[in-house]
């Protein structure tokens, strides 16, 4: 609450980051209201690392001063290979360190493969204390095309092809095979991926309930992505539509995980709580040194 003299004057506003409770004392002695912005923590993609995201860490700090920005560093470059389910725990006990600091709450913003790393970390932590998720340009519905990022894992190998190398055993042991989702190989994909079926609720676990439940203590669900992405495939899969077996996109809310609101998306969006963000001209590495999309899409969430 701010006192302020006369009312109708704007309360103006100060964020204390780090300054230390004298001068939180003084302000309030002043009448200045005062911002404590929530951590944020950012989740890193495929043959990515902190220092991609310096850019993305200025910007933040730079609108809201004082906010804690951390970059999990780990599983950085080719270690992002490593399956996802390997990654995950290490994952969250950096994530749980930061958490139990922030009683206020944090914010996730994640990119490409980390959304999909958030993701398992939201649905498999309770008790968690993330207002916002932000996804930023992520295959959240899977992935299905020929870009260079497959080139650089599966060197020569069609679109068509990659489903031999992946859904079985040995395949799941490398993280774009986790999220490979081949619109054409339905039934092995539901049968032999052990990552992205399970958190879309596509293939039944004893542990969906539970995930559900934890998914839905998020406040805010944002979604980034745009058609120029040239990486993620279809670009539609970070607002989570995903091709038939025809290849045309059916948009989320005719997603079949949608309409049974296996993971709780559905109940995300009837709250009004799903948020999408289509920015166009935009390519999949330089969506987190994008300032204008940052202001657009993600600036206003991270309070």
């Amino acid at each position: 609450n701010c006192a302020i003299d006369p009312p109708q004057l704007p309360c103006p506003r100060v964020a204390v980051g780090s300054h230390g409770p004298l001068l939180l004392l003084l302000l309030l002695v002043e009448g200045v209201c005062v911002d404590s912005y929530k951590p944020v923590i950012i989740v890193h993609g495929i043959f990515d690392g902190p220092q991609q995201f310096q850019n993305l860490s200025r910007f933040i700090k730079k609108v809201h001063p004082g906010t804690e920005v951390t970059v999990i560093d780990l599983y950085d470059d080719l270690l992002s290979l490593q399956p996802l389910w390997k990654q995950v725990p290490d994952f969250r006990q950096s994530f749980n360190s930061i958490m139990k600091n922030a009683p206020d709450g944090v914010h996730l913003l994640c990119f490409s493969q980390g959304g999909l790393i958030c993701r398992a970390l939201l649905s498999t932590t309770s008790n968690h204390n993330v207002h916002t998720f932000i996804s930023l340009s992520s295959p959240l519905a899977g992935q299905y095309g020929d870009t260079d990022y497959l080139q650089k894992v599966f060197h020569k190998t069609l679109k068509k092809n990659v489903h031999f190398i992946c859904y079985n055993k040995f395949g799941q042991k490398v993280s774009i095979c986790d999220y490979w989702n081949d619109p054409h190989q339905r039934r092995s994909y539901l049968r032999n991926n052990i990552f992205l079926p399970l958190l879309n609720g596509e293939r039944p676990h004893r542990d969906m309930k539970a995930w559900r439940e934890n998914f839905l203590q998020i406040k805010k669900l944002v979604l980034v992505g745009g058609p120029d992405d040239g990486v993620i495939t279809p670009w539609q899969s970070s607002h989570f539509g995903f091709y038939n077996s025809s290849e045309n996109v059916v948009e989320m809310q005719n997603q079949e995980f949608y309409l049974n609101d296996a993971f709780g998306l559905k109940t995300l969006d009837q709250r009004g709580d799903v948020v999408a963000c289509v920015h166009s001209g935009v390519k999949h590495t330089t969506w987190h040194s994008n300032f204008t999309v940052f202001r657009n899409c993600m600036e206003k969430w991270l309070t």
